[in-house]
């Protein structure tokens, strides 16, 4: 009997340990204790249900114990449906804490709207109580006298909270800035007066508003360092220079082309009167000699003709022998046998 009755009291005893170890681990027990002792009304059948739905408690039950220490009143529904969305709650709450003790109008909803969007709002509202400073790389302009000025910038801005969802981000405010640089070391007439007063450069820039439209406010705009770039304007000179020689060159070489094209055409036309001059030669023995056939031309005129020709011939050959004698050329005369 005894030993029945122990074997029962071990098996309940067991079973309850088993059903203890159920409970504390299927519901948060001790998650619903700190709640309760830190004065967050809580049921522990809500606990149960966040397990069913598959939020892990402490990821909802510890930001709530942690706004309601720092007199936020935050819904535990609206903590869980930010969870389920696949926020992040206790950075939503950091936020809002944040921007409780800076004096911050920030909802939850707009709070849970920005972490949603995907960007840190717990970063966005310690950057609205302190301002971040973003340096741009160099940024090269050319002035109007072709010289190239570089410049660096370093932009100190705020987080804009109402423009946090759908505003433009880091980016883009280097992007409009880098634009406002170039344009006006672009419209200086000199690179010098840009290098006398770099601060021409941030109050241009700050005038055209490149905030609109971006999660930030830009506070101010400081050049932090400025240099001398390369002579663009001497450079481009010495290209166009070089294109124009080239175009001149060709031109020439074209001319010169056309020129020897036009002087083989010459030279065809001359050799094309040669012919014309020998064909017309040729045809004087043939009248001379019908001439004397009919009787039109006598004997003697005949041999005149010849001495006139052999004496051509002759002043000819001397001409030609005086020529290249004045040229320089040796003319040996006739040599006698010994």
């Amino acid at each position: 009997m005894d030993m029945s009755f122990d074997l029962t009291l071990i098996i309940v005893l067991a079973l309850v340990l088993i059903a203890l170890a159920v409970l504390f681990t299927f519901v948060p027990v001790m998650l619903w204790i700190s709640a309760l002792a830190a004065g967050v009304k809580i049921g522990i059948f809500q606990l149960v249900g966040m397990r069913l739905r598959r939020v892990i408690p402490a990821r909802v039950v510890n930001p709530l114990i942690k706004a309601e220490k720092a007199g936020l009143d935050i819904e535990l529904n609206k903590l869980e449906g930010h969870y389920l969305a696949g926020g992040n709650v206790d950075r939503v709450v950091n936020a809002l804490i944040a921007a409780q003790r800076a004096n911050i109008e920030l909802t939850f909803e707009r709070c849970a709207a920005i972490d949603l969007a995907g960007r840190d709002v717990l970063e966005a509202v310690q950057m609205s109580v302190n301002p971040k400073v973003i340096e741009t790389p160099f940024i090269a302009g050319v002035a109007m006298d072709g010289i190239e000025v570089k410049a660096k910038a370093r932009i100190t801005v705020r987080a804009n909270i109402d423009r946090l969802v759908g505003g433009a981000g880091e980016d883009t405010v280097i992007a409009r800035v880098g634009e406002g640089i170039v344009s006006t070391i672009g419209s200086s007439t000199d690179h010098k007066a840009v290098l006398e007063n770099p601060d021409m450069i941030s109050q241009t820039v700050l005038k055209k508003g490149l905030d609109s439209g971006t999660a930030f406010e830009i506070l101010s705009i400081d050049i932090a360092d400025i240099d001398i770039g390369k002579n663009i304007g001497a450079g481009l000179q010495t290209d166009q220079a070089e294109a124009d020689k080239k175009i001149a060159q060709a031109k020439a070489e074209e001319r010169r082309a056309m020129a020897v094209a036009h002087e083989q055409e010459m030279r065809a036309k001359v050799e094309e009167m040669r012919a014309k001059v020998v064909e017309a030669e040729a045809e004087v023995p043939m009248a001379m000699a019908k001439a004397l056939k009919s009787g039109n031309l006598g004997v003697m005129d005949y041999m005149n003709i010849q001495n006139v020709s052999a004496d051509t011939d002759m002043r000819e050959s001397i001409g030609k022998e005086t020529k290249s004698n004045e040229d320089g050329y040796d003319n040996p005369g006739p040599t006698k046998n010994t």
